[in-house]
């Protein structure tokens, strides 16, 4: 079996049903993922998002991580803080019949009933995320929401082996 990197873009966050996203764009495509994708995931997140537990005092943070598969396929990873170090996720996708979306539309998002949390190239984030959250929020002297949005995973590509610090590049696969 054939493997190779994708392509990570980091998009500046949103705010969205009250919490604050950080953004993972990941594709083999270098042009990215296509405008009216990105726009369908955005409409579809609020539904993502509440799922989460009713609000806790754990400040509201999270990344998603939205997917364009090398065939019709689009995924949208959403992962929010709760709990004060829990990882909640919620998945939708999008033109990948075999997980119950209705067509090969890969602007038509449908919320995903299995216990699935990403793929190999989405998982990256999530450990330069854990992380973040470790420094910002649980270890820092003060909670600093703002900081854990400003330290995201910049790398090229999915093959990273750690967190990039300004001013050092990132090796890669």
């Amino acid at each position: 079996m054939a493997f190779a990197e994708k392509n990570l873009t980091v998009r500046p966050p949103i705010d969205v049903e009250g919490r604050r996203i950080k953004r993972y764009h990941v594709t083999a495509d270098p042009a990215g993922i296509e405008p009216e994708v990105e726009d369908a995931a955005h409409r579809f997140l609020p539904q993502l998002l509440r799922t989460l537990p009713e609000p806790d005092g754990t400040p509201p943070g999270g990344f998603l991580v939205l997917h364009r598969g090398g065939d019709d396929g689009a995924y949208l990873n959403v992962y929010s803080w709760v709990w004060d170090n829990v990882l909640h996720f919620a998945g939708g996708a999008a033109g990948q019949p075999v997980l119950g979306c209705p067509d090969r539309d890969p602007a038509r998002f449908v919320r995903l009933d299995r216990s699935l949390i990403g793929c190999v190239w989405e998982l990256p984030p999530i450990a330069h995320e854990r992380d973040a959250w470790v420094r910002h929020m649980l270890a820092a002297p003060a909670p600093d929401l703002d900081g854990y949005l400003a330290d995201t995973l910049r790398a090229p590509t999915t093959g990273t082996t750690g967190p990039v610090r300004p001013g050092t590049r990132q090796p890669h696969g």
